[in-house]
């Protein structure tokens, strides 16, 4: 695992806005805090992520789109980018997604990347959404080999002076496999309020800390940490 002095960059790609705040924001907020630059890469925009008839459809991926600036913002996140794509359509082969996130990594140069695990929890089964395990996988293809060879993709080095950069870590959420607990105790309050910031997606939870203290308090009870402590879970895996 990388030395977290050495981590200058993380470059986080999830499926739908909220997905980097209901898993990683605790851990996000550490990593601002230690004054690591962050970019959020956010492929959909959630568009069918509301079940209120009172808000027409074409209205929400603007709303879900504010709320995830909001979320980031409230994490020290330094830059957000949308890629617009269709929510239940995320094709992991697809050549110009493939492209697309090739050309972020180069752009953003992270030490390391945050994104969804590509396999089924068969424990978190609704956490494992066809969009979530897509956008894992995804990321992973573009991480090796083509994001770190000049020589793939040749135009984003030849017309757009993208050199080839390899990630030295990829962190996955929601991983079958977990070998990193994050200890987020003290920085629960900044998840909790980045989480509450997706107003059209928790607006209805009647206790919404509670619910997201308890996951933490049951995903550090899983890693041994003391008793009292609240933690994030990931898989890291080397990719450098």
């Amino acid at each position: 695992m990388l030395d977290e002095a050495s981590v200058e960059r993380v470059l986080v790609v999830i499926a739908h806005p909220d997905d980097a705040e209901f898993w990683a924001a605790g851990t996000i907020a550490q990593w601002t805090d230690a004054g690591a630059g962050l970019t959020y890469c956010v492929l959909t925009d959630g568009q069918n992520g509301s079940h209120d008839p009172g808000i027409a459809r074409d209205r929400i991926p603007a709303i879900r789109r504010d709320e995830q600036r909001k979320a980031a913002g409230l994490l020290k996140v330094g830059e957000v980018h949308f890629m617009g794509l269709d929510e239940g359509l995320i094709d992991p082969a697809s050549r110009q997604l493939h492209e697309q996130l090739v050309r972020i990594i180069r752009q953003v140069r992270p030490q390391r990347i945050l994104t969804w695990s590509p396999e089924r929890n068969w424990a978190r089964f609704r956490s494992c959404h066809p969009d979530h395990l897509a956008a894992g996988e995804a990321t992973l293809r573009a991480i090796y080999p083509d994001a770190g060879n000049r020589l793939a993709l040749r135009s984003l080095y030849e017309q757009e002076g993208l050199d080839g950069w390899t990630a030295g870590e990829a962190w996955l959420f929601n991983s079958p496999r977990v070998n990193r607990y994050v200890d987020i105790t003290g920085t629960f309050p900044r998840k909790a309020a980045a989480v509450a910031a997706h107003h059209s997606q928790v607006g209805s939870r009647r206790d919404l800390a509670g619910d997201l203290r308890a996951r933490a308090a049951a995903t550090a009870a899983e890693g041994s940490l003391p008793q009292g402590r609240l933690a994030e879970a990931f898989q890291v895996v080397a990719t450098g």
